[in-house]
Formats: C-alpha cells, structure tokens, sequence
C-alpha cells in the first residue's frame, strides 16, 4: 500500500473516532453534574479505538447508572456510530 493511501486511512480512523468521541461527550456532559471534569482520551488501534472517560467520582454513578444500564446504553450507541463510521469502538469509565 502506498504512503499516501496509509496516511488517508490513518486520517480517516481518526476522524471516524473524533465522531464517536464527540457523541460520547455529548450523552455523557449531559449526564454529570460537573461538566469541567469530564475529559475523554481516545486511543486509536489497528482492531479498533478506545475511548476512557474521566469525570468526578461524584458523577461516576450517574455515567455507569443503576446496574450498568446507562453505560451498556452509551456503549451500545457508541459501537452503533463507530461500525457506521467504519471503526470499532469501546468506551470505559474511570471515576
């Protein structure tokens, strides 16, 4: 494969994630109390992107929700938008 071609994918996997990224912050912003506290770091892999949410350990609970539901939910859409985008995706929580 040629350099270019790589270095179009390359940009391409990072937009797609960005795009994921984005919706996360978005549901999860909406969720928490302290919205400063939240910061995302997405890692991009050649099986896929990973994102780690930081909140306050006050908002942890509201991100995760009663038996995992809210988080299952953000996964759910999370994987929905990246296999549309053409990347796959997982999201975790760190308090």
């Amino acid at each position: 494969m040629p350099a270019d071609t790589a270095e179009r994918n390359a940009e391409v996997q990072e937009m797609a994630s960005d795009k994921v990224a984005d919706l996360v912050e978005y549901i999860v912003c909406g969720l928490v109390d302290d919205e400063d506290a939240v910061s995302m770091d997405v890692t991009d892999g050649e099986d896929g992107s990973l994102i780690e949410v930081t909140c306050a350990e006050a908002d942890t609970g509201r991100i995760i929700g009663r038996r995992g539901r809210t988080i299952k939910a953000i996964r759910t859409l999370a994987r929905a938008l990246g296999q549309r985008v053409g990347t796959s995706v997982e999201v975790e929580v760190l308090g």
